[in-house]
């Protein structure tokens, strides 16, 4: 599978989040901007993280809030949200998170394989801290090697 679509609308670079839930509030709305989900999936990845923990934080620096199929996901999408500030996840290792992705997948046949292939990404050591210094989408859709 290949990674879902990366609209210019659904990247935010540089943002001020005052905490994590900020942060993946801001993943959720590029996701509704780029009408891969309804607003409502904020609050589905917010809930994913409060019942399970810090599971999405992935590597230094990164995080990669979803939530699982469901009727506040419209089609396959992917945001991206770089922060001006990091922010701490509570996550042991790997906090402070400074680059969120938002990905919304509309089947669970495909959710595990839209997961691996986001994370195939950042096989390159160097991509988070490019993302994090990005300052156009062209850049970001550039480090992803997608298009929109």
């Amino acid at each position: 599978m290949s990674l879902p679509p990366l609209p210019e609308n659904a990247i935010v670079i540089a943002a001020e989040a005052a905490d994590w839930r900020a942060a993946v509030t801001l993943a959720g709305e590029a996701l509704a901007r780029s009408g891969s989900a309804k607003p409502g999936y904020s609050g589905e990845m917010i809930r994913m993280i409060e019942q399970f923990g810090p599971y999405v934080v992935i590597a230094p620096g990164l995080a990669l809030a979803h939530a699982r199929p469901g009727p506040e996901v419209i089609s396959d999408g992917l945001s991206i949200v770089t922060l001006a500030t990091p922010v701490n996840f509570g996550h042991p290792h790997n906090d402070p998170v400074s680059v969120i992705l938002g990905l919304a997948i509309a089947s669970v046949d495909t959710h595990l394989a839209a997961v691996a292939a986001v994370a195939n990404v950042f096989n390159d050591s160097s991509a988070i801290a490019d993302l994090a210094a990005a300052s156009t989408p062209a850049e970001v859709r550039a480090i992803m090697d997608v298009t929109a």
